[in-house]
């Protein structure tokens, strides 16, 4: 799988960073460091998300599907920026791969799914050997194609993202890919792995129920939780009955 790279311009005090930034907006005092620590916290565990926005992540996601990266660039929140692996320069003719676990498991599907990819291996030298530009031999390259991007995004965009894609439904490689930012990041500094360890979760467990129509079953659906809430309603309404008979 893939392997990401935090890059020096992250900084290692998130936290405190949101902590002296809200300072400065109440006029507090921003000279002390616990202060700012246990202000920043105090932001992002009272829902200020846009105090997130103010740490910047820089990080280098190596060895993940052009599909996968594809999928990232639809987390628009926060204005992310870019930069890919460019198709026009770097030679591809023998590009590494990104096999899906259900096909790897079979050695039919595995056999199969590899020879696809090297008949497009072969067709991209023979184009290249017949003088086509290689901008435009790269229209073959497949999705599954490996690749590499320098992300900017930032806490809040990222604590968004790991609503959507840690869960179950979530395919696969993308959650694979949100579990290695946050490992990577956890690693990177103390505030870092606080932060992933309280926020970092799939949206039922923010919200308490799945809104999914094809459930994990990890929490109740939001249907089952309102037939709870009316049970409970009408089960209040026959205890009040009750004792109001008794009367």
């Amino acid at each position: 799988m893939g392997k990401i790279l935090v890059q020096s311009y992250t900084t290692k005090n998130p936290i405190s960073m949101i902590g002296e930034e809200a300072g400065i907006c109440w006029g507090a005092d921003t000279s002390d460091v616990n202060k700012n620590y246990k202000r920043g916290l105090d932001c992002l565990r009272s829902g200020h998300m846009r105090t997130a926005e103010y740490p910047q992540v820089y990080i280098v996601l190596d060895g993940y599907s052009a599909r996968v990266i594809r999928e990232l660039y639809t987390h628009i929140a926060g204005g992310p920026t870019r930069l890919q692996a460019s198709t026009r320069y770097i030679d591809y003719k023998d590009f590494d791969y990104v096999i899906p676990p259900r096909i790897d498991e079979d050695s039919e599907k595995r056999i199969s799914y590899e020879n696809s990819m090297w008949n497009i291996s072969q067709n991209l030298q023979k184009l290249e050997l017949l003088g086509a530009p290689k901008e435009d031999i790269a229209n073959l390259l497949p999705l599954g194609m490996e690749t590499k991007i320098v992300l900017r995004t930032n806490l809040r965009h990222l604590i968004d993202m790991s609503h959507q894609r840690l869960c179950s439904r979530a395919y696969w490689e993308f959650r694979q890919l949100m579990i290695d930012i946050m490992e990577a990041l956890s690693k990177y500094s103390e505030e870092w792995a606080t932060i992933i360890d309280e926020f970092f979760k799939p949206k039922c467990e923010v919200c308490g129920f799945c809104e999914e129509k094809d459930t994990c079953h990890r929490k109740p659906t939001k249907e089952r939780i309102k037939q709870l809430i009316e049970l409970g309603l009408k089960y209040e309404e026959m205890i009040k009955a009750h004792m109001d008979d008794g009367k």
